[in-house]
C-alpha cells in the first residue's frame, strides 16, 4: 500500500498532498495536465483570454514563474500593480477552472534578464547570488515575504488555486550548496502550507545538487529519462512521490543572429507526433506534466536574457513565442491542436475540455511614415565625471544604454578595448561619426582601430543586450564598461558618463536639429502616428531599419534587429486606440531610406546578414 511520505507530503487531511504514486486533491488522485505561462510576459488585459485558451487545450494546472526584478525594481520599492498583480492573475486562473503551481525563484532562469534577479543586487556589498551568502539570503527573504503577503492567502489550504511551490529552480545545474537550498526551503516553509518541490534536469549530478530533504524531487526535459533518473538517484524517502515532468520542452529558445532561425513545430509532422507520443506516455503512466512553454508571451522592453554559448553572448529575442502551442499573440498553433487531441483522448468519457474560444482576427495597419524628431546625443542627461568609466549599476541604472565620452589629450593610435570584455554591444564614435561596432554576440568581436588626435572626442555607446540567465557566468553581470578603456597600450582617463535607461521616449523637438541619417551618424529618434479602423492585435514591421527600440503610446515594445529571426514586434490591441497612436523608434544605425513602418496580420520570420559583422 502506498504511504504518505515525509514532511513535504503534508498531512493526511490536507486538501492537497501526495503518496508514492499520486498527487491527491481533496483525497482523490489528481493528475497535473499543466503548462507554463508567466503573467509578467503577458499584458494583464489579456490574462483571462490566455488562461481560457489554456483550459480549452485541456490543461488543469498553470505553472508560473515570478520575476523578482519587476516586483522590486529598486531596493525596497515594491510594485504589485498591472502586470505584477500576481494575485489577480491567480484569481482569474481559478475562475477559469485552473490550479496553480507557484515558481517564485528567487532565481527562475526562463530566458529572463539575469534569471529574474534585479540588477541592483550586483552593487550590494559582499553579494554572491545563489549561494549561502547572507546579503543574498537577506534580499531573497524580503522578496519572498512580500510575494507571500500577496499570494499565500490563495493557497488551496485557504480555498485558493495554489497547490505547490517550487524551491529555487534547477539548482543542480548550477551548484551543490545544500545549505543554501535548505535556506530557500525553510523560507518557503515559513510562508506556505502546501507541499514544496524541486525541479532539476534528469541526470545524477543535477539531482544530487538540487534535491533537498523534506521536499519532493521532480525532473524536467525528456520524461522517460527524467523519471528513471529520479527513482534511480534520489534515495531520500522524504523526496520521493509521484512523477512530474516540470518542464516538457515543445521547442526551444530564439536568439538574435543571422544564422539563428525561428524555432517552431508548425509544419513538422514528425515533431508533432513525438510531442503527442510523449504527452500520451506521461498521462498513461499516471504521471503529471507541464508543457514549457504553453504560452511564452513577450520580453517587453529590455527584459530578455542572454545565454553564454561558445564564449559568446546569445541574446534572446524580444519575442518569447518559443514555438509554443499558443503563439505570442495568443492564437493556437498546430502544436496546440495536437496536444489538445491527445489530452481529450486520454480523458475519454471524463473529458470536460471546453470549446476553443473564437479569436478576433489580427489587424493590418497600412504603411505610415516616421520622421527624425531628436538626436540621442542632443538630449544627454547630466553626466558623472570620472577618472575611469564605471558600470551602469554603480550609477543606479539597470537597463538600456550608457554613453562614455572622452576628450583626447595626447595623440595615440591602436586597437580599442572597452573594458575587460564588451558588455555587450559597443557603438564607437569619433567626433560624432560612427567608426565601428564591437559586438559580444560573436566569439571574436570586431577590432576597431583608432588614430586619435589631440582634441578628438571619443564616444562609446554601450547597449545592455540582456544579462546572462544560465550558467556560471550569471554570477557577475555588471553592464556598461567594467575595467579600463585602452587604445593600444594607453589607458584613457577622464570620462564623462551619461546613463540612458530610456524608460520613456523623449518628446519630439519642434524642429529636428540633429545629424542627417547616414551609415555613420549618431542614433536618432523618429516619431510618427497612425490610426486603426478596428482595434486589434498586429505585428509591427520596420522594413530596412537596422537596429533599435520601439515605443507605441509610451509602451516599450522591445528591440528590433534586421539580422532576425524576429522581423516584427508584437503590438497588442490593448495598447492601441482608434485615432492618434503615437510611435517613437530609436534608430541606433539610421539610414536615409528607412522611414516607414507597417502593421501586418501574419507574422513572417527571417534572417538577414549583419551589416556590422566582424
Amino acid at each position: 500500500m502506498a504511504a504518505i511520505l515525509g514532511p513535504a507530503a503534508c498531512t493526511d487531511n490536507a486538501p492537497f498532498t501526495y503518496n508514492r504514486t499520486d498527487f491527491l486533491l481533496h483525497g482523490k488522485p489528481y493528475q497535473m495536465i499543466g503548462g507554463q505561462m508567466d503573467p509578467q510576459r503577458i499584458p494583464n488585459e489579456y490574462w483571462r483570454d490566455r488562461l481560457s485558451m489554456a483550459r480549452a487545450m485541456g490543461l488543469n494546472t498553470i505553472f508560473s514563474y515570478i520575476f523578482w526584478n519587476d516586483i522590486e525594481p529598486s531596493p525596497g520599492a515594491w510594485d504589485f500593480t498591472g502586470n505584477n498583480d500576481i494575485k489577480k492573475y491567480f484569481q482569474i486562473a481559478q475562475e477559469e477552472g485552473l490550479n496553480i503551481i507557484l515558481r517564485p525563484g528567487p532565481y527562475i532562469c526562463g530566458e529572463r534578464e539575469w534569471g529574474g534577479f534585479p540588477a541592483w543586487l550586483s552593487e550590494v556589498p559582499g553579494m554572491a547570488v545563489r549561494t549561502n551568502n547572507k546579503p543574498f539570503l537577506d534580499a531573497s527573504k524580503k522578496y519572498l515575504e512580500h510575494l507571500a503577503e500577496e499570494v499565500a492567502p490563495l493557497q488551496v489550504t485557504n480555498g485558493g488555486p495554489i497547490l505547490m511551490v517550487q524551491v529555487e529552480n534547477e539548482y543542480g545545474s548550477f551548484g551543490k550548496d545544500h545549505i543554501y537550498v535548505g535556506a530557500m526551503r525553510d523560507m518557503l516553509k515559513a510562508q506556505y502550507d502546501v507541499p514544496l518541490y524541486t525541479n532539476d534536469g534528469g541526470g545524477e549530478s543535477y539531482l544530487a545538487g538540487g534535491q533537498i530533504t523534506g521536499v519532493l524531487a521532480e525532473t524536467d526535459g525528456d520524461p522517460k529519462t527524467g523519471f528513471e533518473a529520479r527513482d534511480k538517484y534520489v534515495t531520500d524517502p522524504t523526496s520521493l512521490g509521484p512523477q512530474l515532468d516540470g518542464e516538457y520542452y515543445v521547442t526551444w529558445i530564439d536568439t538574435w543572429g543571422s544564422n539563428s532561425t525561428h524555432n517552431t513545430n508548425d509544419g513538422n509532422a514528425e515533431a508533432l507526433k513525438q510531442i503527442q507520443d510523449d504527452v500520451a506516455w506521461v498521462l498513461t503512466n499516471k504521471s503529471s506534466i507541464s508543457i514549457y512553454m504553453f504560452h511564452g508571451g513577450t520580453n517587453m522592453g529590455f527584459q530578455n536574457a542572454g545565454l553564454w554559448i561558445d564564449n559568446a553572448l546569445a541574446a534572446v529575442t524580444t519575442s518569447y513565442d518559443y514555438g509554443a502551442p499558443l503563439d505570442e499573440s495568443g492564437r493556437p498553433t498546430e502544436a496546440y491542436h495536437a496536444i489538445r487531441e491527445t489530452i481529450i483522448a486520454h480523458l475519454g468519457d471524463n473529458s470536460t475540455v471546453p470549446d476553443i474560444p473564437v479569436k478576433s482576427p489580427l489587424i493590418e495597419v497600412p504603411t505610415f511614415q516616421l520622421k527624425p524628431s531628436v538626436a540621442l546625443f542632443d538630449i544627454l542627461p547630466k553626466p558623472a565625471r570620472q577618472q575611469n568609466p564605471t558600470n551602469m549599476e554603480a550609477l543606479g541604472q539597470s537597463y538600456g544604454f550608457i554613453m562614455y565620452r572622452h576628450k583626447v589629450k595626447t595623440a595615440l593610435e591602436g586597437s580599442l578595448k572597452p573594458g575587460d570584455v564588451p558588455r555587450d554591444r559597443v557603438l564607437v564614435y569619433v567626433n560624432g561619426e560612427r567608426v565601428g561596432v564591437i559586438d559580444r554576440i560573436y566569439m571574436v568581436p570586431a577590432t576597431v582601430t583608432l588614430d586619435l588626435k589631440v582634441g578628438d572626442v571619443l564616444e562609446l555607446l554601450v547597449e545592455n543586450m540582456g544579462r546572462i540567465d544560465y550558467g556560471p557566468t550569471l554570477v557577475e553581470q555588471r553592464k556598461g564598461i567594467v575595467g579600463n578603456v585602452t587604445v593600444g597600450d594607453n589607458v584613457l582617463l577622464d570620462w564623462m558618463t551619461y546613463p540612458l535607461p530610456l524608460e520613456q521616449p523623449p518628446a519630439p523637438q519642434a524642429k529636428y536639429r540633429g545629424p542627417a541619417p547616414s551609415s555613420s551618424s549618431t542614433p536618432i529618434f523618429y516619431s510618427g502616428s497612425f490610426d486603426v479602423e478596428t482595434i486589434g492585435d498586429t505585428f509591427l514591421e520596420l522594413p530596412g531599419w537596422v537596429k533599435g527600440i520601439v515605443w507605441v503610446n509610451g509602451i516599450n515594445l522591445g528591440r528590433y534587429w534586421i539580422i532576425g529571426p524576429q522581423q516584427s514586434l508584437y503590438l497588442p490591441g490593448c495598447f492601441l486606440k482608434t485615432k492618434g497612436n503615437e510611435i517613437t523608434v530609436l534608430a541606433l544605425e539610421p539610414l536615409a531610406e528607412a522611414t516607414s513602418a507597417v502593421g501586418i496580420s501574419k507574422r513572417v520570420w527571417g534572417n538577414n546578414p549583419d551589416p556590422d559583422a566582424p
